[in-house]
């Protein structure tokens, strides 16, 4: 099974690139904002997600972890497959997904092409409380970075912080969020709580900015 491929960018299509690793083209599937950034004849590398069935084999890659688990955690829905999680990562962003789900907003979840209400609905309320499991481990996997930039600290405060700042959100805007889910939440509130919490507070416009040219 493929897990990850560097090489250089052949040819960037429509929904694909094709990717030359030592002379052999790879097809690789991806959703929107990725494919926007890759160049033809540049270097790159892309984690892949290895779908097999019985007269096919597809590649579906992603340009960092984020995306790969926001990936996998939409195809665990019944009624999306992987044609459709890439369309839902097309229309949001890993950061806005996570807004989205955390704050029940089907309107933005319906975006996304073959994403009717219904389902909107559905992905909402089954993802709802894996919202904030999923910004947390964004924030793990971006180590130090992440923390340093919401400043450093400890507990659960401080953890949902680094996990928003990891998602695109301006420390200060994180931090305000994350404050005011504490009082509502309790001083004990575990970290996921808190990220679902501050998420359905950004949503709701209680923190108007986000870094610029995240969210896009």
């Amino acid at each position: 099974m493929i897990a990850k491929l560097r090489g250089t960018v052949d040819h960037v299509g429509d929904g694909f690139v094709i990717v030359d690793v030592g002379g052999v083209g790879y097809k690789v599937a991806l959703a929107a904002g990725a494919l926007a950034r890759l160049r033809s004849g540049e270097a790159t590398t892309l984690w892949i997600e290895t779908q097999v069935g019985e007269d096919h084999i597809r590649l579906f890659g992603f340009l960092d972890a984020a995306e790969q688990d926001w990936f996998r955690l939409l195809s665990t829905v019944q009624g999306v497959g992987a044609k459709t999680a890439l369309a839902l990562l097309s229309a949001l962003p890993p950061g806005d997904l996570a807004r989205a789900i955390a704050a029940s907003d089907t309107t933005a979840l319906s975006r996304a092409d073959g994403v009717g209400a219904k389902l909107a609905a559905r992905i909402a309320a089954e993802l709802r409380d894996k919202a904030g499991a999923i910004a947390l481990h964004a924030a793990a996997r971006g180590g130090r970075s992440a923390r340093a930039a919401a400043g450093e600290g400890g507990g659960a405060v401080a953890d949902a912080v680094s996990a928003l700042a990891n998602l695109g959100y301006a420390p200060a805007d994180a931090l305000a969020a994350v404050a005011r889910a504490a009082d509502g939440q309790g001083a004990d509130a575990p970290v996921e709580a808190l990220i679902r919490a501050a998420l359905v507070e950004l949503a709701a416009g209680a923190s108007p900015k986000r870094k610029a040219g995240i969210g896009r």
